[in-house]
């Protein structure tokens, strides 16, 4: 991360259905698949899967502020997930799925809030569940977990759950993504 970067966690279910999203797009030059927001040091994905560690599946990103902004990276956040099933997203139920944005700065928290009552509000007709919540410590997911979709484009999840996803996201958010 240089000093011009800064960094940006969301969790909105698996973070294999995440990861390639963010990845694509100008301006990220990182994105990493982990664990934030329970009470367990370095967990496993294994002890993630029980429901009982209190952390979610996470992406952190690492962006430049001056080609994509914060504001940008949560509105692909808000309209590539569910933000309003409570623990689930798709057929992945359970706490490690839930919908959360783990805040870097005041600034972050601002505009995490106020996009919450005005972008996803406008998109999204039930109640948004999605919790706005300092960030703490970023546990990376093992190295089987990192560009999963990348280097398992035909397995099954990836190709009825993902791919989907990637197909619609490069249709509505063409303008913001890499060169490719």
């Amino acid at each position: 991360m240089t000093s011009l970067s800064e960094v940006a966690t969301f969790a909105g279910g698996c973070f294999w259905c995440l990861e390639p999203l963010f990845d694509d797009l100008k301006g990220v030059s990182k994105v990493e698949s982990g664990y934030m927001g329970g009470s367990v040091l370095n967990p496993s994905y294994k002890e993630i899967c029980t429901g009982t560690t209190g952390h979610a599946e996470v992406i952190q990103i690492t962006f430049e502020p001056a080609i994509i902004t914060f504001h940008q990276l949560i509105t692909v956040f808000w309209t590539m997930h569910d933000p309003t099933t409570l623990n689930r997203q798709g057929n992945d139920k359970g706490t490690q799925y839930r919908s959360a944005i783990f805040y870097h700065s005041d600034e972050q928290k601002n505009i995490a809030e106020e996009t919450k009552k005005s972008i996803a509000e406008q998109v999204w007709e039930d109640p948004i569940v999605t919790e706005i919540t300092a960030a703490t410590t970023f546990f990376k997911a093992e190295e089987y977990h990192q560009n999963y979709f990348n280097t398992n484009p035909n397995q099954p999840y990836c190709s009825f759950v993902i791919q989907p996803k990637l197909v619609k996201f490069r249709k509505q958010f063409e303008s913001m993504r890499k060169s490719k």
